[in-house]
């Protein structure tokens, strides 16, 4: 019997349950609804029914609330409204739809009966009323059909009406931002600015500010910001002075979805050089010097400079000859996020030694990028630049002497005959004796001379383990190879790199914490190595690799970029692994 009540109790718990509730079924025409969907577990894809016979004043207003108690969970959420009766009659709230763990959920439909005005209507607001209709979160986004890796701005402002103060408020759920490069931009000043909000008088705060960059193409979704406000509502009671009482309470509030049309770049007329660069930008070869001398060095700059995506995509590489001694690039990054965009400029530095003297010109090369405001692709071409080496040896070409007649050319150095050796300091031939022999007294000597070289070596190892600063350096050191072996063999290919890279630092995240961090989201790992009281530099950096290795699955990385990953990953794992 207790194990059929306990199997009854705990199915009891799991159900779930999706109702309508109103605040009266009978009001006259003059008086206002509360209606209110109330679920005990969370769902989306909520659908309210049409209200017929009513007009929506407020709503829909979201509230969640969380609990236990004697060790169980409870959960509620609702969607509530507030209607006005538009005609005398008997009307129905319909059904409500919502989706909860895979199925759909209805509540039962509501008859509702619209009277005659009454003489004391019920229409005094209450605290909740008024700060339902006096918060609205909204997030303007610049553009609604941008071009695919076009920036778009999504602006986050709270709307606060005058009547309410706003004393708090808390994230609950910040938007992911998949399917799109994203960089945050710091809101440092919450400063309050008169503004209007459907027609109406309002003050607004910027709360955050985020650029996307979208790296598919098609319809995608922004996930919404939902945000607890705190606020303080003026009532009808006035205090023993007669001032005015204020009432606290909390409001939910979200921005709600937000979906962009991400159009595809045109096929007609691209480039067959195109990178995948959109925006509008300029293009430049240089380089340091054109005049020097052999086994001196010059540098070649590939710099591209504007506005627009420029951390992802990749530069165009220069043709040089191959007689001219080429260096591994050197990336340069200069690049700021504002409102619109990013904007600055990023280079490739090569650094070139001629080993011959002669001439070589360096081709011009060209450069191709998106223009999205023209809808148009646009190719910069850079001018031929020839480089003059004074002096050295000439080049195996230039040395090339073709011999007439068959003849051989005796070149004289002056050292063709030497002198007969008068003094030959001959030495007699006889019998060797070990007695009296260097090697008699090297080894009657030696055990004396190992002594002071044992005695070294033995302090130089206390010292070594003495060094406890030291060993944990190099044992930080190993634990980074260790960890990243895997992703140092793939250097050159980008997908594997990337690939092994990440798991190469979650797994290490793993050793040292004993948990699965690959489940986590950055900002879970982010919090973990803040208890953790690891620097926050450390934790950034870390972050920043993982979001190189996400951004690496839809845009192209150059080697130098890898290698730098690699080298920025095994500083990271070091430095961290003394903190934890």
């Amino acid at each position: 019997m207790s194990l059929f009540l306990g199997l009854s109790s705990h199915a009891q718990e799991n159900e779930v349950t999706f109702e309508l509730k109103v605040s009266k079924e009978k009001l006259g025409i003059n008086e206002r609804l509360r209606v209110e969907f109330t679920m005990n577990k969370d769902g989306d894809n909520f659908n309210p029914p049409p209200f017929e016979g009513f007009k929506v004043v407020m709503g829909p207003s979201q509230s969640i609330s969380s609990s236990w108690i004697n060790g169980k969970r409870t959960f509620s959420k609702s969607y509530s409204y507030i209607l006005v009766p538009t005609a005398r009659g008997k009307f129905t709230i319909k059904q409500a739809t919502i989706e909860i763990s895979g199925q759909t959920y209805k509540t039962l439909p509501k008859a509702i009966e619209v009277t005659a005005a009454v003489d004391k209507p019920n229409s005094e607001k209450t605290v909740d009323d008024v700060a339902d209709e006096s918060l609205h979160l909204v997030a303007e986004v610049s553009k609604t059909s941008p071009y695919l890796n076009e920036a778009v701005t999504v602006v986050y402002k709270l709307f606060v009406s005058p009547n309410i103060s706003v004393t708090n408020y808390r994230p609950l759920d910040n938007p992911k931002y998949n399917n799109f490069w994203s960089q945050e931009i710091p809101v440092t000043k919450h400063t309050a600015q008169n503004g209007t909000y459907k027609g109406k008088p309002y003050r607004y705060v910027v709360l955050k500010r985020v650029v996307l960059y979208p790296q598919k193409f098609g319809r995608l979704e922004i996930e919404p910001l939902s945000l607890e406000i705190f606020v303080d509502v003026p009532t009808n009671r006035r205090d023993f002075f007669g001032g005015r009482i204020y009432s606290q309470t909390s409001k939910t509030v979200s921005a709600g979805k937000r979906t962009l049309n991400v159009k595809a770049l045109p096929e007609a007329g691209k480039p067959t050089d195109f990178g995948g660069a959109v925006g509008d930008f300029d293009f430049s070869v240089t380089t340091s010097k054109k005049q020097l001398n052999a086994s001196e060095s010059l540098q070649a700059k590939v710099q591209v400079s504007g506005k627009g995506n420029l951390k992802l995509f990749q530069l165009p590489e220069p043709e040089l000859p191959s007689a001219l001694e080429v260096y591994e690039p050197e990336y340069d990054e200069n690049v700021r996020t504002i409102s619109s965009g990013m904007e600055g400029k990023v280079a490739n530095n090569y650094t070139i030694v001629p080993s011959y003297r002669g001439k070589y010109p360096i081709p011009g090369i060209s450069f191709s990028y998106f223009n999205p405001k023209t809808a148009k692709y646009v190719t910069l071409n850079s001018e031929e630049i020839n480089i003059e080496v004074l002096e050295g040896p000439l080049g195996a070409s230039d040395n090339a002497v073709t011999p007439s007649n068959n003849k051989q050319f005796v070149v004289p150095t002056g050292k063709q005959f030497h002198f007969i050796k008068l003094n030959p300091n001959l030495s007699k031939i006889g019998v060797n004796y070990f007695f009296g022999s260097n090697k008699f007294y090297l080894l009657l000597f030696a055990p004396l001379l190992l002594i002071p070289i044992a005695v070294f070596f033995f302090k130089k190892r206390e010292a070594i383990a003495s060094d406890v600063a030291g060993n944990k350096i190099k044992r930080a050191n190993k634990l980074a190879k260790k960890y990243l072996s895997t992703s140092k063999k793939e250097l050159g290919n980008k997908e594997a790199f990337y690939v092994a890279l990440e798991k190469g630092l979650h797994n290490y995240l793993k050793a040292k914490l004993k948990i699965e961090t690959s489940e986590f989201s950055k900002e879970k790992i982010t919090a973990i190595l803040t208890d953790k009281n690891v620097e926050s530099s450390y934790v950034e950096g870390f972050i920043s690799l993982l979001k190189n290795c996400e951004m690496a699955r839809y845009s192209p990385f150059s080697d130098v970029q890898m290698q730098n990953d690699y080298e920025k990953a095994s500083e990271v794992i070091s430095k961290m692994d003394k903190q934890l």
